[in-house]
């Protein structure tokens, strides 16, 4: 909703309830219209119905939506009499910020004053929570849920699934997932997405074979969620079976599915694959192009990354960080040294975009592949932040490739003090000794790992049989 065309705050025939504000922030808070929220706050305020607790608790619900959390908060706290639905706001609104501490201690307080929560209290308390190190604490929130009788709830339940998941105990995730009746897409997804994001993508591609069998219909957002976990197996067997499945079911013009089928094919060594799905879709925003750029450039294709990045800025798409990542990773891929330098002096220059870390990563990386060491560490020591073990790690590479002991052995001790405990850097010295025959070198340095209690990592890699 356009705040300038918000209804005007009740006339004399019209005068909105508590009910009608309700409903009219929540659609607020789904258009993500801060401007509008805030007017209409003050159309609540003006039509006396500040202190209602239907109207507060709409206001706490949809500032915490979009982020706002502070303003959710005078709400709450202004508010003279705070009932249950007022804490179950502020609760879920906790979460959606992220943060566990105040909700918890709201929680806390609520049963403290007699308050006696119910399920709608436990998930808003329950998504706080997503860290393997609070594990103690949602073990709580679960014996809570039993004591209380809860735990067959479909949204709580639901709730649980997700909880744990987002803590990696998936065991737990499954076993209460088996236990429930009724699986909806919300129940499906919370476990699916959890063994997507922990890594244990098989399972998480088996789940969803599962879900399909017995006839129920993934939402865009958990399609490309098992779309990502195809991405990190690489296994194009399946992807393409998804791919199969999106079109049968017409997702394919939700952009976040196939900006999804792209970075799969991309991940999966197929960019014309992706270059296929990108021609293909009717909207293109920042995601899709930045998916295409990525795609193409990750798989040597730097050249036309490069010229996706032209058209979209002819059709007036805007760029974003992602893309200069996806750029400059595409001139990395590609060798591409003096059009990496030019997107980089134009991310500020022409597109006011601060560059990060991870973009001096790539220009560290770039620099240091086409020999210009000296130009890549005096980048790195112009930096307007402290550089990390990455970007340090990028240019001890670059040195071990063109043989330059000198300025290696520089970077290498940088190293030692930031990440002491990794052997790799020690080794790719201890390497660089070996080519240039400083074998004394050498063996101080393996006598200096051996004190330390250091040992090299053992490299490892895998096959997938019948594939590619």
């Amino acid at each position: 909703m356009d705040s300038h065309s918000s209804p005007r705050c009740g006339t004399p025939k019209t005068k909105p309830d508590n009910f009608t504000f309700a409903c009219v922030l929540r659609a607020l808070s789904e258009l993500t219209d801060g401007g509008g929220l805030k007017l209409i706050h003050g159309c609540v305020v003006v039509s006396g119905l500040g202190s209602d607790a239907v109207s507060s608790s709409s206001l706490v619900r949809a500032y915490s939506k979009l982020g706002l959390i502070n303003d959710g908060r005078r709400v709450f706290y202004g508010t003279l009499e705070l009932d249950l639905a007022m804490y179950n706001s502020m609760i879920s609104g906790y979460g959606y910020a992220g943060l566990w501490q105040q909700g918890l201690e709201l929680f806390c307080r609520m049963r403290r004053l007699g308050e006696r929560p119910d399920g709608c209290t436990l998930v808003g308390l329950m998504s706080c929570f997503c860290n393997p190190n609070q594990l103690k604490i949602v073990l709580g929130i679960h014996g809570l849920c039993l004591k209380m009788g809860l735990v067959l709830n479909a949204h709580v339940g639901s709730a649980l699934v997700s909880m744990y998941s987002r803590c990696n105990c998936l065991n737990s995730a499954h076993q209460i997932f088996n236990s429930l009746s009724g699986h909806d897409v919300v129940l499906w997804s919370s476990l699916i997405t959890g063994f997507s994001q922990s890594g244990e993508c098989d399972k998480a591609l088996v789940l969803f074979a599962e879900m399909i069998n017995v006839g129920m219909k993934p939402d865009p957002i958990l399609i490309a969620s098992v779309l990502s976990a195809c991405s990190r197996l690489a296994a194009i067997k399946p992807g393409k079976e998804i791919h199969g499945y999106v079109f049968r079911c017409g997702f394919q013009l939700e952009v976040m599915v196939s900006s999804a089928l792209i970075d799969m094919y991309g991940k999966c060594g197929f960019p014309s694959l992706g270059a296929q799905v990108f021609e293909m879709m009717q909207e293109r925003n920042v995601v899709a192009y930045n998916s295409v750029i990525s795609c193409l450039g990750s798989n040597g294709l730097g050249h036309m990354g490069i010229k996706t990045f032209e058209e979209m800025l002819v059709n007036g798409v805007k760029p974003d960080q992602s893309t200069f990542s996806a750029l400059l990773s595409a001139c990395c891929h590609a060798g591409l040294v003096e059009q990496g330098r030019t997107f980089f002096q134009q991310m500020e220059s022409r597109f006011g975009i601060t560059p990060g870390t991870e973009h001096y990563v790539y220009m560290v990386k770039l620099l240091a592949m086409g020999g210009d060491l000296e130009d890549a560490y005096h980048l790195i020591e112009n930096m307007p932040v402290l550089p990390d073990s990455g970007i340090w790690g990028a240019l001890l590479s670059g040195c071990s490739v063109h043989g330059n002991v000198k300025l290696g052995e520089t970077i290498a001790r940088r190293l030692f003090e930031i990440d002491p405990k990794k052997p790799a850097y020690r080794v790719m010295l201890s390497n660089m000794y070996a080519e240039d025959g400083r074998w004394n070198d050498v063996q101080s340095l393996r006598d200096e790992m051996v004190g330390s209690g250091l040992r090299k990592t053992p490299g490892r890699s895998w096959i997938a049989e019948g594939k590619v």
